[in-house]
């Protein structure tokens, strides 16, 4: 056998090979070699999230005690991008050879024909070619990112079991496109994102406020069911969300403003004690703060607002609420990567909000007020409702606790973050917002994973969160490209290895008649 086929089996068989092996598995594995899992509640049997996430795989029994039974799978801004990060005119567009052949024969002579082809092939390589070639690798590049978020979604609901499926606003990247680029990358979400996923019907998204009520866990449906939270980049800010933006975004995606109620299973109601629930709401709080565009759009918010708080029951430890949310809410500038920020559009543009960070200390508070019961200046004995709000926007997450204060709308606090001076510990008036960083591979494609179940010991709900993270799209590009090398690597050994072949029998065949003709003329 040839040395260089040898080289070529060795680096296959010993590098390439394992490599690929052992890198893919990490990819399509990697919640379990991050230990990823849904919290499970104290009073687990197994008292490790990962084995109970990893028994249930093996279909063993478990108790009710021992998983969750609320689990949110939720994401932060995937910003699906499209034709407006591309260069103008896309892949296959050469204005330079446009009209050439016109443009020839408006010039007498040879040689001046000839110094307006030189010159427009000149401009098709310097420009036309360089144009090409970056739309080239922008189309592969938005390609790959498509199947790295698909890939986050389908490795982690897989691994994970969740019950429930939520996306946090900035579902695709620019609020400024056509509605065929809308149609284009609302589908790319559906069938190649989240495929597998499916939109919140109707009926649950344009229904009753406060009246859509379910036993939790008793509609399996909703572990496929994906939450889709409006955010900015879907149909703006206050200052440029009109009426046309929103409904394509309710037609594709499933309604803005919407609530519904999971009961526990196994608990019964009665006139004194109501039954465990969780309330889970989805809010626009995009036209929260003003001025808006719409007004009509604006209006429709705070009426749902105005709707949750007379439809929701007096504070009870049984109700558990989940605000869905993308715009965070107030904090001062140093608790999480984005400080406060405004800006508005010019008079000539209506003046509307622009752009902001958070919401304004006023909207908090009526949020907090409206949706939790969270008074400030605080009011003695009344705290928040027990809950959480799950916010995104901020792309690099944060987690903080806010407290009623005496003086202010809110006062919140970092919760585990490296600015440990200032981080107060919570309180039974404090209520925690996390918010969930970002799935785009700049992040580390962060998943965030939320358990709620119901203590019957204290008598009331308890969560728990933690997030798991894929890592950056160089991993899942450097996992794909090192397999497509090793198949490549291994034709090239296969081929190589038959040519060689082939060429030893043929020199076989060959030396065998030469040893026959011989002897046949030593015979004579």
């Amino acid at each position: 056998m040839s040395s260089p086929l040898v080289l070529l089996r060795f680096l296959l068989l010993r590098i390439l090979i394992p490599l690929s092996v052992l890198s893919t598995t990490w990819l399509y594995l990697y919640p379990i070699f991050h230990l990823c899992a849904f919290p499970s509640p104290p009073t687990s049997n197994l008292h490790s999230p990962f084995l109970n996430t990893l028994a249930q795989h093996f279909h063993l029994t478990l108790s009710n005690d021992d998983t969750a039974p609320f689990r949110l799978l939720v994401f932060g801004d995937p910003q699906l991008e499209g034709d407006t990060s591309l260069p103008a005119g896309g892949l296959l567009n050469f204005p330079s050879l446009k009209g050439i052949l016109g443009l020839v024969r408006d010039v007498e002579g040879v040689k001046g024909k000839g110094e307006v082809v030189g010159r427009q092939l000149s401009k098709f390589l310097a420009e036309d070619v360089v144009r090409a070639v970056v739309a080239a690798r922008k189309t592969l590049d938005l390609w790959g990112n498509d199947f790295y978020l698909a890939h986050i979604y389908r490795t982690m609901r897989w691994w994970t079991r969740p019950t429930h499926v939520a996306v946090l606003g900035d579902l695709l990247g620019s609020q400024w496109i056509s509605d065929e680029e809308f149609k284009v990358r609302g589908d790319r979400f559906w069938n190649r994102v989240f495929r597998g996923g499916r939109r919140v019907g109707d009926d649950t998204t344009m229904g009753v406020v406060g009246g859509g009520a379910e036993v939790l866990g008793e509609d399996e449906a909703w572990g496929r069911r994906v939450v889709c939270v409006v955010g900015n980049h879907d149909v703006g800010y206050a200052g440029d969300m009109t009426e046309e933006r929103a409904e394509r975004f309710e037609r594709v995606f499933g309604g803005m403003n919407w609530d519904i109620r999971f009961q526990l299973q196994g608990t019964v109601h009665n006139t004194t004690t109501p039954p465990p629930s969780i309330h889970l709401i989805t809010l626009n709080s995009l036209n929260l703060d003003t001025p808006a565009l719409s007004a009509h759009l604006q209006n429709k918010t705070y009426a749902f607002l105005n709707q949750i708080l007379s439809t929701t029951p007096p504070k009870s430890k049984t109700d558990f609420t989940i605000l869905l949310t993308h715009l965070p809410l107030h904090k001062p500038a140093g608790v999480c990567a984005d400080p406060p920020f405004f800006d508005f559009h010019g008079q000539e543009y209506g003046g509307g909000v622009r752009e902001q960070n958070h919401l304004s200390e006023a909207s908090s508070k009526v949020l907090l007020e409206a949706v939790f019961g969270m008074r400030s200046p605080a009011v003695a004995g009344e705290g928040a409702r027990n809950g959480i709000i799950l916010t995104g926007h901020d792309h690099e997450g944060c987690d903080v606790y806010h407290y009623p204060s005496t003086s202010s709308p809110s006062s919140p606090h970092p919760y585990n973050t490296t600015n440990a001076t200032t981080t107060a510990p919570p309180t039974p008036d404090s209520l925690r917002e996390i918010t969930v960083r970002s799935m785009m591979g700049d992040y580390g494609g962060s998943a965030g994973l939320l358990s709620a179940w119901f203590s019957r010991q204290k008598g009331e709900w308890e969560y728990s969160y933690q997030d798991c993270r894929a890592g950056v799209q160089h991993w899942w590009w450097g996992v794909h490209g090192l397999d497509f090398v090793t198949v490549v690597w291994w034709a090239v050994v296969w081929m190589a290895g038959g040519l060689v072949r082939e060429g030893k029998r043929t020199r076989r065949r060959g030396g065998v008649r030469k040893g026959g003709k011989r002897k046949r003329r030593k015979a004579g």
